[in-house]
């Protein structure tokens, strides 16, 4: 197996073709041109290949040498980008942090983490977009979204925290006509708040441990297209709707919604931590992800 060559000659030869000279390279390097050559002399000799075309007037990369010079540039920038990285490791969350959310999980789970973040880290600034539209992180410049439900596919970068349910919920108004319901087939009969922030609003898949799986196409008389707007619309008796459990665990304990067959599941979803295409994150964005999975776990 061919020895693994010195990382310097690497540079000296990057910097002669960048430069366009042995006499540039050194001058940029700050170094002697004599060490330029020798180096590059010694790379050649190691990977048994001319590298560089030299004559008096001229020098430039073989077809050899431009194909070798593109991979080491690119080695080179990932082996900035690992010491980079090692030293923001090492250094205390700090600066602004921009982030992004829905309005519901924005509200009820992210903002509470906000509050704690920069409680714990006095050296960091939060800006927090809420918005049910997806927001562009590249052109918007977010270090971060929280994404819930199921992700399209994109070049982005993405980690699932977490999980959770949807709930057929209705106000206590109608508890006389969900309590004689027994399939969901008979919940067409009922009014319906659809939400019109999702892809699909009035189409859901209900399955059930025993009896298999029904789909049921909903007719809405109200369209809301922001979660907790609907949540409003259905404890003030517009109807039932399916909701997210992290939104409706206070309204269902208190017991101003109840659950409508509850035996009856709905697919769950997923709860994302969303990145712009990056070869490392800085410790803001990595201290942020880390309470937020523990809360989601906790």
């Amino acid at each position: 197996m061919q020895e693994m060559a010195n990382l310097n000659r690497l540079v000296y030869f990057a910097a002669v073709v960048d430069a366009g000279s042995f006499t540039k390279a050194a001058e940029h390097l700050g170094i002697t041109k004599a060490v330029v050559s020798q180096q590059v002399a010694r790379l050649e000799k190691e990977v048994g290949t001319t590298l560089l075309m030299r004559t008096t007037r001229r020098l430039q990369p073989t077809e050899a040498g431009r194909i070798f010079h593109a991979r080491c540039v690119s080695i080179l920038r990932e082996t900035e980008d690992a010491f980079s990285e090692l030293a923001e490791a090492r250094t205390d969350p700090k600066g602004l942090l921009r982030i992004t959310a829905s309005f519901d999980y924005g509200t009820s789970v992210v903002v509470p983490i906000v509050a704690a973040f920069t409680a714990r880290y006095p050296d960091c600034k939060v800006e927090l977009n809420l918005s049910d539209k997806s927001v562009d992180l590249i052109a918007d410049n977010m270090d971060l979204a929280i994404r819930v439900g199921w992700l399209a596919d994109s070049s982005l970068q993405a980690r699932r925290i977490g999980s959770f349910k949807q709930l057929l919920v209705g106000s206590p108004q109608f508890g006389d006509r969900i309590a004689q319901l027994r399939d969901p087939k008979d919940l067409p009969a009922l009014p319906f708040v659809a939400n019109a922030a999702l892809r699909e609003p009035l189409e859901w898949t209900f399955t059930h441990d025993d009896r298999g799986t029904r789909i049921v196409r909903f007719q809405s008389g109200i369209a809301i297209n922001t979660t907790p707007a609907v949540m409003e619309a259905v404890r003030y008796g517009g109807g039932i709707s399916v909701l997210p459990d992290f939104l409706t665990i206070g309204e269902m304990s208190s017991g101003s919604l109840i659950a409508v067959l509850p035996a009856w599941h709905l697919p769950p979803g997923g709860i994302y931590t969303v990145y712009p295409a990056a070869r490392f994150r800085p410790p803001k964005v990595t201290a942020f992800v880390d309470m937020l999975a523990s809360a989601v776990k906790g």
